[in-house]
């Protein structure tokens, strides 16, 4: 087979960076090669279990990249030729391609080291549909379950499975659930309302060992409590999927993810790498960050998609923000840029700007929820680097409106100037907007020296 753009990898960085490809350039081939018949949404995975109840209806389709003229092949790509620009797959075909985009995602972490891992009911949540279709059918046997750690999946499947009637302790090493994403006054709000919700949090102890002959009976902490367990799901992070990369002689940094420019180049030329297996630096510190998520991936897969024939300085990837969202029940959590205590810890001079509001007006109309916006802002500029909101659905959105001002490195004066559209049934108050008012008790510090 020949193609001018072979993209390998079907999940988020890989279809969209194939859908890129070819709105890019339309008259080139792409192909994109993937192992899973069926590519799951990502996002949307903890949802099976409660929500959706069905993986059939997290199913990211096809039919979009096929009728962009993008032809999709089921198979493993085993061997990368990057001299000679060709691939071999695990049925023997060779594939050759003028330009590689390399989007093979990431694998759960199952330590090697926990005592137990081995052990039947201990799972993790991968992008593998029959997999996580095995694990949904097993639940029915299955009473007590252990969640170790507290991160985005962690949380989210620990509020799922507890809407179907399991009986759920969620554990984080950190003295904190969501410890990578919010400050722990942040953070807080979050414990109690998914406490509310029934599931059991321990914090400050991570786990020690599993325990149980052939299946899984319970976990042992580091601090010697044992809780009683039917199953454990480990949500202890990813690692890159970086066999392929390593093969052919692709770069990696020190944590094993493919080094690449702000134009998604590897180390070789015509290469390009995106996602969960691409290097990523942080926006304002500019360390690598272990950041995997898939509005990351998506970004990054446009921008290589974009740069793959021709170089534009205008595309391209400045660095992750971490800008995610999260809910429990009706309540959402979003963040994007630095927290406070990591400016702090980066050396940052800083303030920061909390304010409380309602998302509708007046507070009495239907549907209407808090909304608590929190802005980390430099002291010395008035640069925004950061921003944590708890709100009601529209959270979602507005932290992508401050992830904009962030990319942009937009000032307080800048926001607090800003014009907006609101109306009663949509919107806080023009009057006492949250995200304009924290700006303006940021301001405040700033003025009073």
């Amino acid at each position: 087979m020949q193609t001018d753009i072979l993209i390998i990898g079907g999940s988020a960085a890989g279809f969209v960076a194939a859908s890129t490809a070819k709105l890019n350039y339309p008259n080139k081939k792409v192909v994109l090669f993937r192992n899973e018949e069926v590519v799951m949404i990502p996002c949307g995975i903890p949802y099976i279990y409660g929500t959706t109840g069905s993986s059939e209806k997290n199913v990211l389709p096809d039919m979009g990249l096929k009728n962009a003229g993008v032809e999709i092949n089921i198979g493993e790509i085993t061997d990368i030729n990057c001299s000679e620009k060709f691939c071999k797959s695990s049925s023997g075909e060779q594939i050759n391609f003028e330009k590689l985009i390399i989007a093979t995602g990431s694998t759960p972490i199952k330590p090697q080291w926990l005592k137990g891992s081995h052990l039947q009911n201990v799972y993790v949540i991968p992008k593998n549909k029959k997999y996580l279709d095995s694990f949904q059918t097993e639940l029915e046997n299955i009473k007590d379950i252990a969640i170790i750690g507290a991160g985005f999946i962690g949380v989210e499947v620990a509020d799922e499975l507890k809407k179907i009637g399991k009986n759920v302790t969620i554990i984080e090493k950190q003295n904190q659930i969501l410890p990578a994403a919010f400050d722990e006054e942040i953070a807080a709000e979050a414990n109690a309302i998914i406490s509310e919700r029934g599931v059991k949090v321990i914090t400050g102890s991570g786990i020690k060992e599993i325990i149980g002959n052939e299946k899984v009976q319970g976990i042992i902490l580091e601090d010697g409590r044992e809780i009683q367990a039917d199953a454990v799901v480990l949500s202890m992070g990813y690692a890159p999927n970086n066999e392929l990369a390593k093969k052919c002689g692709l770069t990696l940094n020190e944590k094993g993810f493919i080094q690449v420019d702000e134009y998604m180049r590897t180390s070789v030329h015509g290469i390009f790498a995106a996602g969960d297996c691409a290097e990523k630096r942080d926006f304002f510190t500019r360390k690598i960050s272990s950041t995997m998520l898939a509005s990351t991936a998506c970004a990054e897969a446009r921008i290589a998609a974009m740069n793959i024939f021709q170089l534009s300085v205008l595309k391209t990837f400045g660095g992750t923000i971490a800008i995610y969202s999260t809910a429990v029940g009706n309540t959402s959590f979003s963040t994007a840029g630095l927290t406070e205590k990591m400016a702090i810890d980066e050396g940052y001079n800083i303030i920061t700007g909390v304010f409380e509001g309602v998302d509708r007006h007046p507070g009495a109309l239907p549907g209407s929820h808090k909304q608590k916006v929190k802005l980390i802002v430099s002291k010395e500029c008035g640069t925004i680097l950061g921003a944590e909101i708890i709100g009601g659905i529209s959270s979602g959105e507005l932290i992508n409106v401050v992830g904009i001002m962030i990319q942009s490195k937009m000032s307080l004066a800048s926001l607090i100037t800003s014009q907006i559209g609101t109306h009663p049934l949509l919107t806080a108050s023009p009057a006492a907007y949250p995200l304009i008012k924290a700006a303006e008790m940021a301001w405040k510090q700033i003025k009073m020296g």
